[in-house]
């Protein structure tokens, strides 16, 4: 039986799709804009004003740039070990953490959930982050990318909070059968929480995927520099001369230095984009399902 809508929801109904869809225009548009421009022919696209609605002739040659060049499949390599690697082991120490933490009959349960969560608003700062680091003789190694995100608190209170909601009639019966901790988180709470794991195992990917800091501050290597720390140098530095030396031959001077340049910025931010983009619409269903069942509560 459907329902009769007032005048009045039927007018707040349009102003929220026209707001929404406005608001899709503006967070899709940047998207195409760059996705376009990366197809776009060079000479057309830097004499081009105004709107972008469609690529300006057609041409891979940014994507052929990019893709010869050894640094960038050098760092999306990188990028892979640092996700997967990264991922794994936040999963599983977080997923660990947070099953000690929450079991109610924990000896100092509650202290020690306060020095973890204090950790979120207060830090010893960038210096000494660095030293320590250099101490344990991590520098210039991929574990400086690793190990000091292995553990996000935020994660770990979603997914404690997430345990928390699981019978205990279900663990107390595991115990009964036999069953030790390590039985039981990875044969009954972890099996229980693949909502709340797809979700926090999507954030990790994306903090690995993202992140450059870490690895601007530690590795000097650039044979282990991740893609997004080279594409920062392309768009802040400026710096595409590596990939300049493939560059279609009669060209002038003028037109290498900002045509193809601008070219290739586009290009890089769709190779380096693409794939965690293709990622979300896998896990997007266990969205909401997983962020609630590991809310906070009261």
């Amino acid at each position: 039986m459907s329902i009769k809508k007032s005048t009045g929801e039927k007018v707040f109904g349009v102003f929220n799709t026209i707001i929404l869809v406005l608001l899709m225009i503006i967070c899709a548009y940047p998207l195409l804009y760059v996705l376009f421009a990366s197809f776009s022919d060079p000479y057309k696209l830097m004499q081009h004003q105004g709107l972008l609605l469609k690529p300006l002739g057609f041409t891979l040659n940014g994507y052929s740039l990019v893709l010869q060049n050894s640094e960038i499949i050098s760092g999306f390599l990188n990028t892979l070990i640092y996700v997967i690697a990264g991922t794994s082991l936040n999963l599983l120490l977080t997923s660990m953490s947070a099953y000690v933490l929450s079991r109610k009959d924990l000896y100092f349960g509650k202290p020690l959930m306060i020095m973890v969560t204090i950790t979120m608003f207060f830090s010893g700062g960038l210096i000494p982050f660095f030293l320590q680091v250099q101490r344990l003789h991590l520098d210039n190694t991929r574990w400086a990318i690793i190990l000091p995100s292995a553990i996000s608190v935020w994660n770990l209170i979603v997914m404690k909070t997430s345990f928390r909601d699981i019978p205990d009639s279900l663990i107390e019966s595991a115990k009964i059968d036999g069953a030790n901790d390590f039985t039981i988180l990875f044969r009954i709470v972890l099996p229980v929480s693949k909502a709340t794991l797809a979700v926090i195992g999507l954030f990790c990917a994306v903090g690995f995927w993202n992140s450059w800091f870490n690895a601007m501050i530690f590795l000097r290597d650039r044979s282990k520099y991740p893609l997004q720390l080279l594409l920062r140098e392309i768009l802040i530095s400026n710096d595409t001369r590596q990939m300049m030396n493939g560059m279609p031959k009669g060209a002038g001077q003028f037109v290498k230095q900002d045509a193809y340049k601008d070219l290739i910025k586009y290009s890089t931010i769709v190779v380096s984009t693409l794939p965690i983009l293709c990622v979300y619409p896998f896990v997007q269903k266990y969205f909401v399902k997983g962020v609630m069942i590991g809310s906070i509560k009261g």
